[in-house]
């Protein structure tokens, strides 16, 4: 896969805070809201699969790096885009889940994560397929004539 780079004030992810710092008040108030929802892997994966709908510069730029734990930042998109909770202290809450939950919402990830690459793939396809039909049409009149 090849990486795809775009300038973080592109991001969408950091244009909505998920990168932020909150107050311990905040903490407090939220962590519990948090783990819940992080819990509900049904939920938790339907802001997934929104995060790759409707964030495309914040997505190619960290789910075409495959060194990175892409389910994780899925994740995290997806809670900042349903719920605006910063990516910490989801990281927070993934910790107080259990095992099945977490590998309920990793599952959920990893469908996300395809539906990006097959989203990808598609775009490659179209992008390459218009230009060869052209050069194929192109060739086919000249030795017509």
């Amino acid at each position: 896969m090849k990486r795809i780079y775009h300038h973080y004030l592109k991001w969408e992810c950091y244009k909505n805070g998920m990168w932020r710092k909150e107050s311990k008040e905040y903490e407090l108030k939220y962590l519990d809201e948090i783990i819940k929802f992080t819990g509900n892997h049904l939920i938790y994966g339907k802001s997934m699969i929104k995060a790759v709908n409707l964030w495309k510069y914040s997505c190619d730029n960290f789910l075409s790096n495959i060194s990175l734990n892409r389910k994780a930042y899925i994740g995290h998109a997806g809670c900042c885009i349903e719920k605006l909770y910063p990516e910490y202290l989801v990281r927070m809450a993934w910790k107080e889940l259990t095992e099945n939950q977490r590998n309920l919402a990793n599952k959920e990830a990893e469908k996300a994560i395809k539906l990006w690459e097959q989203n990808q793939k598609l775009k490659n396809i179209l992008k390459v397929g218009k230009s060869n039909v052209i050069i194929k049409e192109y060739q086919m009149k000249l030795q017509l004539n």
